[in-house]
């Protein structure tokens, strides 16, 4: 791995608790990685004589090589997300990278399924746009839990890159909506039960809960027999 510096060039509110912090790089000024690593952060923590090391995974695509893109909830206590939360606009700050075996594969023909829970979404955000990027035919379909309208965001990004690519589609679903939710509700599990009828000509990537992942993947399993990548990101 290698150790980056960076300026915070942008930082934005999607959620009441969810933020995205881009890092342009300074030394070395590109960054060359693959879709759905990450990269670390050494941060410090309260009554630890040292800092902690905290992973958090590149939501842009890996052909944005100049600068990232970092998606992350607001934990309380938190080391991680505490010491990013309060990076401001113009700052500089370090990290180490990229790594992780999580990535995107080349799976020839299958068609590709994207599955993540809350801000899981970030590494499979990275792999969906190089895959769009590359220009072909074959299925890309994400879909994606998040618990009510306050935790939605990214949805204009999607609907834009389904109208501009016919072979991708995403169904946001709602675990614990609001009145007037005109969507998908229930967990992402509902969704493999509904519109998965075979899982013999996919590859299927997940990323969110260990229950998520446990129950997607026995799923997936009951209809055939696919590559599934797996990235517990929270617990």
């Amino acid at each position: 791995m290698h150790t980056f510096s960076a300026e915070v060039s942008r930082i934005q509110d999607l959620t009441h608790d969810v933020r995205a912090i881009e890092l342009r790089l300074l030394e070395p000024s590109s960054i060359a990685f693959k879709a759905g690593q990450f990269v670390s952060f050494e941060v410090p923590k309260e009554g630890q004589p040292r800092p902690v090391t905290r992973p958090y995974s590149i939501a842009s695509p890996p052909g944005q090589r100049d600068r990232i893109l970092l998606v992350l909830n607001l934990v309380q206590g938190g080391p991680g997300s505490s010491y990013l939360f309060g990076l401001r606009e113009g700052e500089r700050a370090s990290f180490k990278g990229p790594a992780g075996a999580f990535y995107l594969r080349d799976e020839g023909v299958r068609d590709l399924l994207f599955v993540a829970t809350g801000t899981g979404i970030a590494p499979l955000r990275s792999m969906i746009l190089a895959q769009l990027e590359r220009g072909e035919s074959r299925s890309v379909t994400l879909f994606w839990g998040l618990r009510s309208q306050r935790d939605l965001y990214w949805q204009e990004e999607l609907t834009a890159l389904a109208a501009d690519h016919p072979n991708f589609s995403f169904v946001t679903t709602l675990s614990r909506p609001d009145p007037g939710w005109e969507g998908a509700s229930g967990r992402v599990t509902a969704l493999i039960d509904a519109q998965v009828s075979s899982a013999g000509n996919l590859a299927v990537y997940l990323c969110g809960g260990s229950g998520m992942i446990k129950d997607v993947t026995a799923r997936l399993n009951a209809k055939g027999l696919c590559p599934i990548y797996r990235e517990k990101y929270y617990d």
